[in-house]
């Protein structure tokens, strides 16, 4: 069996089934690992969530904040925006039993067996795998149980600006949730900075990428992520490894096979739906 990451795939399902040609992806044995934001700003989002589903338990993906938001779309909280693409997915025969799928996905995937974590965006420094995947269950909880609505009406936010233990409430599951979703660059003190989104050496004096923080306690563990398309793809003190390509702003569609004892890499060319000098990532 070969387990494969897979990078924010985004809607490019024309670029997935290439992907999968390229590895020579078998679905009675090999595995999938994505990396969250199956949908949004590419074309066919409702093909990728379809064939996704489709996988059953040979695919786990993570959530992503594009995916976040388009259940809270779909439950009336948010306003469809010109810039996203899901729109197929919200008039789909099937899309209540798709929407509940996604919300059932995880934030947070660990297996013991090969040491390694997915997530879609970061982890903040005071947080080690344990910590994380504790507050990633906290989330789940919610998204999975009754008052799920209720907590996408209080997602959107940039505060609280630092992960606190004693956070309480929405302020705490927002912290969580940016912190898993959208998380890029932190202060040597913890701070999040969820504005910035550029390459790193392009940021204000003192930002450093999640990973980079001295001391974070997640610090020698193995993390696959994506999120962050102007990152380079590759592996980051040895332990940290981006999977996405920026595939949907005419980048690669990357799958990263973690089952070995060296990790290998495979790409493909996207063609681009976005502009990446016009688009906000």
């Amino acid at each position: 069996m070969a387990i494969y990451a897979i990078g924010d795939i985004q809607g490019c399902y024309d670029e997935l089934q290439r992907l999968l040609e390229r590895i020579r992806f078998n679905v009675s044995e090999d595995r999938l690992w994505i990396a969250g934001d199956l949908v949004n700003r590419g074309p066919k989002s409702l093909e990728v969530l379809r064939f996704v589903y489709g996988l059953g338990n040979r695919a786990v993906t993570v959530l992503g904040n594009h995916d976040l938001h388009l259940l809270a779309v779909a439950a009336g909280l948010q306003p469809l925006r010109s810039k996203d693409t899901f729109a197929s997915i919200l008039e789909a025969p099937d899309r209540e039993e798709l929407l509940t799928w996604l919300r059932h996905r995880p934030l947070l995937y660990r297996d013991p067996t090969l040491g390694i974590t997915l997530i879609h965006a970061g982890l903040p420094p005071q947080w080690d795998i344990a910590t994380a995947e504790a507050c990633a269950r906290e989330l789940e909880a919610i998204l999975q149980g009754p008052n799920w609505r209720d907590f996408l009406a209080h997602m959107y936010g940039n505060e609280p600006e630092q992960w606190r233990e004693d956070l309480q409430g929405w302020e705490r599951l927002r912290a969580i949730s940016n912190c898993l979703t959208r998380l890029r660059y932190c202060d040597a003190k913890g701070r999040f900075f969820l504005k910035f989104k550029e390459s790193p050496g392009t940021q204000a004096e003192g930002l450093m990428p999640w990973f980079k923080v001295p001391n974070r306690a997640s610090q020698g563990k193995r993390i696959v992520f994506g999120h962050w398309a102007t990152l380079e793809v590759g592996a980051y003190d040895g332990a940290v490894f981006a999977v996405d390509g920026g595939c949907v702003w005419g980048g690669q569609l990357v799958a990263l096979r973690l089952d070995q004892e060296k990790p290998q890499w495979f790409f493909v060319k996207c063609y681009g739906y976005k502009d990446p000098c016009g688009g906000k990532l």
